[in-house]
């Protein structure tokens, strides 16, 4: 696996090393040993699974906070997404920024969101499945979420016009510090 901390620091884009035969490739997707050596988190108590039937679909922008916070690592096992991480630690020097990938079932990339960061995407195609673990428990009460369109990030989605976003998403409040 190749480690790219992105501009958000301690958020990755992992990418995959397929070892291909006639048959077709086996690529790892996370080791324990791997993710220690770089300093990231290593013990994930849930994996999930989301399909998203249509194209343009958002979820999130998503995230617990303390003492629920969660490591998420993401990836893309049918069609394509864009994936946004928004850094909330209020002591990191991208404070507010985002950072945006694409990640899809052909390139393998999956992305790695620290403790501190929301993380939504918004699917590319038509019936995009997206694999993730996750190192907390889900806690309804220590559920937050940004508005995909909260004018303090004003994050660039691909489309903006007949969108599928659930009614708690779209009713997030704007961020409060």
């Amino acid at each position: 696996m190749i480690f790219n901390e992105t501009k958000l620091k301690g958020v990755y884009v992992i990418e995959i090393e397929p070892k291909e035969d006639k048959r077709g490739f086996f690529a790892r997707t996370w080791c324990r040993e791997e993710f220690k050596k770089m300093g990231l988190h290593t013990d994930f108590v849930q994996c999930n699974v989301s399909l998203s039937l249509k194209k343009g679909t958002i979820r999130g922008l998503h995230y617990q906070i303390h003492p629920y916070e969660e490591v998420k690592l993401v990836s893309c096992i049918r069609g394509s997404i864009f994936d946004v991480v928004v850094d909330l630690r209020p002591d990191s020097k991208t404070y507010k920024e985002w950072f945006s990938t694409k990640l899809t079932e052909d390139n393998g990339k999956i992305i790695y969101v620290p403790k501190g960061c929301a993380h939504g995407i918004q699917t590319l195609e038509d019936n995009t499945k997206i694999f993730y673990q996750v190192s907390q428990y889900y806690h309804p009460e220590s559920e937050r979420g940004i508005r995909f369109d909260d004018p303090t990030f004003n994050i660039k989605w691909p489309y903006t016009e007949n969108i599928t976003i659930s009614d708690k998403d779209k009713n997030l409040k704007d961020f409060e510090e």
